[in-house]
């Protein structure tokens, strides 16, 4: 018998498809010269108008992620770090950067765990000082000018100045998310000074369509296209959030963002039915995307159909044990060597899926025996020469620590917020506290990482770039894009816009680590048919209704290896477009 809760989700899902691709929301976009995608529109107008201003993809690129640090910064913003793949035609190979920022100096495991029973915490939280981490954004946007820029600093952020002093109208999903990080976050300091805007009826952030000005944003752009990472990591804005963090109990110094740099690194692939699906090596958490295709590759996804609780049922055993491995065995590399070469291989993708019992659901499942040695945005950019970026960059959870650059003082006998115009992200939450565990907090070490940008080549051709927002959403998204493309041939929109499967309750890689026991639950967009949540109920599962949010944000980019035109298509879940030229 089913469960009151199940009853409701069956009855939601009972308009599903039976097999067949869901319709796509709107028409993909198509264009010769270049393309963009993001997850506003206006970003996505900045990114097309540098392209024909003779900018490469990734002056583009880093103008819209400026810009979405001002139009978006419930999601990202130059607090935050960055990871991006990049298609370059004149070598015709990939470039992967990751642009994670590390733990404090001051960061070591005792010294964080005395500062946690201080407060009577058990683990890091995500909102206050010590969940800081040194931002990797700006350095990444100088690695990748330096090295694939055409346009000069100066042109590529004008566009984003211009708006954080003129002003900009919100969006609608941007509005409501910026409603709710208010109501969790208005009470720490600056934030109603910095996010939102007093009236005649009181504070409030800012609602669908009003106009938001951020001129201390501007100034702080304005000083990183006059002096480049030097004007972030060093000097006046470096003092400023080094004596924030001090001032509010904080391990980072300005030494620490002085020594900061991110690196250049090789991406990873592995095949999936004749095509490469690249990822980020750790401490990010691309792989788990690959594992789980390749568990999924011995089995005959296309003929389960899209939606039926076959698919749903082996995608979510196949994430159960990528996810196990996820939890126990990433960690930075400059601290411990994940076996990636092993964990991405086929064969122990073979040993992985006789775990898997095509009946049943697990309820529990142990990290593979292998040898050691948080909110988001996306956007994806091509250009005429063929250039393609796949860049995602985040404050984290929650919109960021809470913690915002800057100080009150006294002006013309008013009290008045001086600030650099955007929030620190709260990314060492992510950091375990277990003594041994890859993960485990040190200083100078980054993280485990859940933003991953991804990228699909066939036959050594670049074919599509795209990337899925959300948390520990995005691997089981990338997965998911994937086996919409190739195995349920859908196009690039429908990937997109079909229905998606969130499972939860996996083992984490931070805090205490503490072990999946119960199965988790599957979370599932309404679409699914009412047979298939029966039959899930039925093996197991055990299934959960759940917000649109967590389901991520998708962009991507599709290039025709023959002619080499463009396709783009946009999340339906999010404000953005795509748009060519």
């Amino acid at each position: 018998m089913l469960t009151s809760t199940a009853l409701v989700l069956t009855a939601a899902c009972a308009c599903g498809f039976a097999g067949e691709p869901p319709r796509a929301t709107r028409s993909e976009v198509y264009a010769k010269h270049g393309m963009a995608a993001t997850a506003q529109p206006l970003a996505t107008q900045i990114a097309g108008d540098v392209l024909k201003a003779g900018g490469s993809a990734v002056d583009a690129a880093i103008a819209a992620n400026a810009a979405l640090g001002l139009m978006e910064p419930v999601a990202c913003g130059i607090g935050g770090d960055l990871f991006a793949i990049v298609w370059d035609p004149k070598t015709g190979k990939l470039h992967g950067y990751n642009g994670s920022g590390r733990a404090p100096a001051a960061a070591t495991l005792e010294r964080m765990k005395a500062e946690l029973a201080s407060k009577s915490l058990e683990q890091i939280p995500q909102l206050g000082p010590l969940a800081v981490t040194v931002p990797g954004c700006v350095d990444g946007w100088t690695a990748l000018h330096e090295k694939f820029g055409k346009l000069p600093m100066k042109e590529v952020l004008a566009p984003a100045i211009r708006y954080a002093r003129e002003g900009f109208p919100v969006s609608p999903k941007i509005a409501d998310a910026w409603r709710r990080s208010a109501a969790r976050l208005k009470s720490f300091a600056g934030f109603a000074d910095q996010f939102m805007i007093a009236d005649g009826s009181g504070v409030h952030a800012p609602g669908t369509g009003e106009i938001w000005t951020n001129p201390n944003l501007a100034a702080t752009l304005e000083k990183i296209a006059a002096d480049g990472r030097a004007g972030f990591y060093e000097g006046p804005v470096a003092q400023t959030i080094a004596a924030t963090l001090a001032a509010q109990g904080g391990l980072l110094a300005a030494a620490d963002l002085a020594a900061h740099r991110g690196e250049w690194v090789e991406p990873v692939s592995t095949s999936y039915r004749g095509c490469e699906v690249w990822e980020l090596p750790p401490n990010g958490q691309g792989i788990a995307a690959l594992q789980i295709l390749n568990i999924l590759e011995g089995y005959d996804i296309a003929a389960m159909g899209f939606g039926s609780a076959a698919h749903v049922h082996a995608f979510t055993e196949a994430k159960k044990l990528a996810f196990e491995d996820r939890a126990r065995l990433y960690g930075d590399p400059a601290f411990v060597k994940t076996p990636v070469a092993t964990l991405i291989s086929k064969a122990y993708a073979a040993q992985r899926r006789e775990k898997i019992d095509l009946r049943r659901a697990a309820r529990r499942v142990e990290a593979g025996d292998v040898p050691m040695g948080p909110d988001t945005t996306y956007l994806t950019v091509a250009d005429e020469s063929g250039m393609m970026v796949s860049l995602i960059q985040s404050n984290y959870a929650g919109m960021g620590s809470g913690v915002i650059p800057g100080e009150f003082v006294e002006s013309g006998g008013k009290r008045e917020f001086r600030g650099l115009g955007f929030m620190l992200q709260n990314r060492g939450a992510q950091f375990a506290l277990v003594d041994g565990h890859p993960n485990v907090i040190a200083p100078g070490k980054r993280p485990f990482h859940t933003i991953i940008p991804a990228f699909i080549t066939e036959d050594g051709k670049p074919w599509v770039s795209f990337g899925l927002m959300g948390g520990a959403m995005q691997p089981q998204g990338h997965a998911q894009i994937v086996l919409n493309l190739i195995d349920f041939k859908m196009t690039l929109q429908q990937a997109g816009d079909a229905p998606r499967i969130y499972h939860t309750g996996s083992t984490e890689p931070e805090g205490a680590v503490k072990q999946m026991s119960d199965g988790g639950s599957v979370c599932l967009e309404p679409g699914y048919p009412s047979a298939t949540i029966e039959s899930l109920l039925r093996m197991g599962h055990r299934i959960e209704a759940a917000e649109t949010p967590v389901f991520g944000g998708y962009q991507a980019i599709m290039r025709d290896p023959v002619t080499g035109v463009y396709c783009g298509a946009t999340e339906s879940r999010k404000d953005g477009c795509a748009a060519g030229w």
